[in-house]
C-alpha cells in the first residue's frame, strides 16, 4: 500500500508501482465485455431456493442439522454414521498427526462412523480401532482392523479387556457413548489412561450445553459439564480449541489434548 493509502501493484516493466485501479482500468480498455460480464454477477440476486438455504446464521444451522440430517443422511460408504461431518475431518487430521496405534470409539451404533476411522487408519498405514459399547446387535461393518468390545464402558470387565487390549500402546479416545454428566465424567477419569502426551481424548456432543434445552438440541446434564470438571481435576489435559477450526462443531471444548 502506497503512502496515500492507494493499493499499488508492480508494473509489467517490472520497477515501479502503479495504482491498482490503474490496472484494472487497463484490463477494462483490453477487454471491456469481459468487465461487464463480471459487474453482471456483482448485480444478479441469488437464486431464490439457495438464498433460503444459506440464509441462515450458525445456531438455526446446527439446529436443522440436528433434526434433519445427521440421524438419517450421515453416512460412510453406506453405514449410518451420524456425526458432524467437519468434526470427521478433523479426526483425520489428528490420526495423520498422532499416528495413535488405538483409536477407541465409546459408542458406535450402527458403525459407519468405526468403519471411517478404520478407513482412516488403513490410508495412514498403521492401527486399530476399538468399538465400545453396550449392544452391538445393529452394527454392520465388518474390517480387519476394527475389534469390538461388548459391554458397559465404565464396568470393570470391560475396562479389563481393553487394558489388555491396550499395553503399551497409545490411544486416541473417541466418546458418543451415554452422554451424561456423570456417565461421561467416569469414562472421562478411566480412559485418560490410554492418551499419551501429546495425543487426544475428544468428547463429542459437547455442543448440547451450550445450546437451549428444547430448541432441539440443548441438554441441560451434557457432556461439557463433565469436561469442565475433568479439567479442573486433571491438568494433564487441556481443551485444544484450535481444532474448531471450522468453528462450527460438535465439539465445543471437547477436543481434549494431554499436554503433561
Amino acid at each position: 500500500m502506497g503512502e496515500s493509502g492507494t493499493y499499488e501493484t508492480r508494473s509489467p516493466g517490472g520497477g515501479a508501482r502503479e495504482p491498482r485501479l490503474v490496472r484494472n482500468l487497463r484490463s477494462v480498455r483490453k477487454d471491456p465485455r469481459a468487465f461487464f460480464e463480471k459487474i453482471a454477477t456483482w448485480l444478479r440476486p441469488m437464486d431464490r431456493t439457495y438464498r433460503g438455504r444459506w440464509n441462515h446464521g450458525v445456531r438455526r444451522w446446527m439446529i436443522n442439522y440436528h433434526k434433519h440430517i445427521v440421524f438419517n443422511k450421515v453416512r460412510w460408504m453406506g453405514v449410518e454414521a451420524r456425526k458432524m461431518v467437519l468434526d470427521s475431518w478433523v479426526y483425520q487430521d489428528i490420526i495423520y498427526e498422532t499416528r495413535p496405534d488405538l483409536v477407541i470409539e465409546i459408542g458406535n451404533k450402527f458403525g459407519g462412523s468405526t468403519l471411517y476411522l478404520a478407513h482412516m487408519l488403513d490410508i495412514v498405514g498403521h492401527g486399530q480401532v476399538i468399538g465400545v459399547d453396550i449392544d452391538h446387535s445393529v452394527f454392520q461393518p465388518r474390517h480387519p482392523r476394527i475389534q469390538l468390545v461388548t459391554g458397559d464402558s465404565t464396568a470393570h470387565e470391560t475396562l479389563g479387556r481393553i487394558q489388555e487390549m491396550a499395553a503399551g500402546r497409545n490411544g486416541l479416545v473417541i466418546h458418543d457413548g451415554n452422554h451424561s454428566t456423570e456417565h461421561v465424567l467416569a469414562d472421562l477419569r478411566a480412559y485418560s489412561q490410554f492418551v499419551a502426551l501429546g495425543g487426544y481424548f475428544i468428547v463429542e456432543d459437547t455442543v448440547s450445553d451450550v445450546f437451549r434445552a428444547g430448541d432441539g438440541l440443548g441438554n441441560i446434564n451434557g457432556p461439557l459439564h463433565a469436561v469442565r470438571r475433568f479439567l479442573q481435576e486433571d491438568p494433564r489435559f487441556e481443551a485444544d480449541v484450535d481444532r474448531e477450526y471450522f468453528i462450527v462443531t460438535y465439539n465445543p471444548r471437547g477436543y481434549l489434548k494431554r499436554v503433561r
